[in-house]
């Protein structure tokens, strides 16, 4: 069974992180960068286990330019 000690710190890792998520999600606001709070859980993570975050923005920017074509060229009517 986990002593209290064990559990208190749980828990405030976990408040922890959810501050660092509040503080990434108001930056993702002002910079108008229109990721969830999911995405950017992941974004961390990734960042966290060694992605080069200019390459993981460069993703991100493509997938996003991607989709736009793929949501346009379905609304045209295309396959």
């Amino acid at each position: 069974m986990p002593s209290e000690d064990s559990k208190q710190d749980k828990q405030t890792s976990a408040a922890q992180a959810k501050q660092v998520i509040d503080v990434f999600q108001e930056i993702s606001t002002l910079l108008n960068a229109d990721l969830d709070r999911q995405t950017l859980s992941i974004c961390i993570s990734l960042i966290e286990n060694g992605v080069n975050p200019e390459a993981l923005a460069a993703v991100i920017m493509e997938l996003r330019k991607d989709a736009e074509a793929t949501k346009r060229r379905l609304e045209a009517g295309g396959q």
